[in-house]
């Protein structure tokens, strides 16, 4: 007898779709069986014909415990995660104080984390450009990489662009040095890139701009400072390093057709590179940042119609292989119209909660392409790309026993007053569209239904470590 069996659903993977029956047993896939066939199971779902996904991968989100708490914890972020039916994420250091860049602080952010989540998680390490560790000394972490890769973290974030005290800049020498460690442990470093100078310069002239600025103009003062230049720019040398170092380097959040392009001649060219956007880069342009203000900021920001329009091309020919949430929520007064202007909000979307039914509703309703794209770009090649599979990412008989059933005429709506997560401000409130998840399993636990999380399943995720040979 199986624990659970999955029936009259449409299994969606990355190449096709088809009619089959799930059974999960010990929290794994045990059995893929004909449609009808007739076995015992304790618990039986049933999909209604519903598209069922091998669970949903967030490759790119900020939780801010510990440190930050006040924007977001592991509780709130994963019990909106698991709602939106996200199975897996892989949470990354910001501004957190302290942020993870050593051994230290990984053992006490999993003391924190790991008795609250209600979704597996695995954990991106920090690597940082020179800091204040105390009176007297300045550093970076470059001697804790090795450290945190054996801890098991999925990879490494860096920031290539101005980016506070907490998480400092890195510099090429470092991208370099970073690479040169990691590279003998075929081990991935992201980053953030836009170029440290140009952002510098340009937002510190456009703040100096003596006359009065409306709103609007500040708007564009903001998304000038940002413009494609200076992620292009960073990009191109990061990328440089890749080619100096051999190192495995994988390019956060692209948001122009621009820098599409560099990413797809490097991997034509044979380099380690592989790259990621977000929902709000493949369904939101410039004009939502003036329409919404201070809820919309982010960097790099959002493009115009145009840039949106041909960033599709390159999810489509696989150039931007994953697509995350990059989910950097905000206490409500950090992103309040009233008293932040687009300089002084904080720059992050709260975005978890409609993941997935954002980009169903894109990708399905809007650009009339099949549900697969989702499986490949939110399930198989983030967990190929991670280092996950072989526990996520697919249907294959011994991998954790995810499951993400969704009903892809339900409607839905983002109302901030209902989002689970700790900040209730998002840009996306009043946003309408279709089909949504409407039963999320972890390793054959049911963790939410309709919408909404199921309270046993804080404390239920589970730790995700990449699969490795060292």
């Amino acid at each position: 007898m199986y624990d659970l069996l999955i029936k009259n659903g449409k299994l969606v993977t990355p190449d096709r779709i088809y009619e089959a029956e799930i059974a999960i047993q010990d929290g794994k896939y045990a059995a893929f069986l004909a449609k009808g066939t007739k076995v015992d199971a304790k618990e039986v779902i049933d999909a209604k014909g519903g598209y069922v996904y091998p669970g949903i991968i967030d490759c790119h989100a900020h939780l801010n415990e510990p440190g930050f708490e006040y924007r977001e914890d592991f509780e709130t972020g994963s019990r909106a995660a698991v709602s939106a039916g996200c199975t897996c994420l892989i949470d990354m250091p910001l501004n957190n104080d302290p942020s993870l860049m050593n051994k230290e602080i990984f053992d006490l952010k999993m003391e924190k984390i790991s008795k609250h989540s209600a979704v597996d998680f695995a954990l991106w390490g920090g690597i940082v450009g020179d800091y204040d560790d105390k009176p007297g000394s300045v550093k970076n972490n470059m001697n804790d990489l090795v450290d945190l890769h054996k801890c098991g973290v999925a990879a490494f974030k860096g920031f290539t662009c101005p980016n506070g005290d907490l998480f400092p800049t890195v510099n090429m020498g470092n991208v370099r040095k970073a690479l040169e460690i990691l590279k003998p442990y075929n081990a991935l470093c992201g980053f953030h890139c836009e170029e440290f100078g140009q952002v510098l310069e340009r937002e510190k002239e456009a703040k100096a701009k003596k006359q009065e600025r409306t709103k609007e103009e500040k708007i564009r003062d903001f998304l000038d400072a940002h413009d494609v230049w200076t992620e292009y720019v960073a990009t191109k040398n990061v990328i440089d390093m890749a080619r100096a170092t051999g190192g495995r380097v994988h390019i956060c959040h692209v948001s122009h057709p621009m820098v599409a392009q560099v990413v797809k001649d490097a991997i034509h060219e044979g380099l380690p590179i592989t790259a990621e956007t977000c929902p709000h880069y493949l369904g939101f342009t410039e004009d939502f940042v003036f329409e919404k203000g201070a809820p919309a900021k982010c960097t790099p920001p959002m493009r115009t119609k145009e840039d949106m329009e041909k960033l599709w091309d390159y999810v489509l020919d696989g150039t931007l292989s994953c697509v995350g949430s990059d989910h950097s929520p905000a206490a409500d007064e950090e992103k309040d119209n009233e008293t932040k202007d687009i300089w002084s909000a904080w720059g992050g979307l709260n975005s978890i909660q409609f993941f997935l039914p954002m980009m169903f509703d894109m990708v399905v309703h809007k650009k009339n392409l099949s549900p697969t794209l989702i499986a490949k770009v939110m399930g198989y090649n983030p967990a190929k790309i991670f280092g996950l599979y072989g526990k996520k990412g697919a249907f294959e008989l011994g991998f954790d026993g995810d499951i993400v059933i969704v009903d892809p005429q339900k409607e839905w709506k983002c109302e901030q007053e209902k989002l689970f997560t700790k900040g209730h401000i998002s840009c996306f409130d009043g946003l309408e569209g279709k089909g949504a998840p409407v039963c999320t399993i972890i390793r054959g636990k049911v963790v939410a239904e309709n919408g909404k999380y199921k309270e046993d399943a804080i404390g239920y995720g589970q730790y995700v470590t990449p699969v490795r040979n060292d």
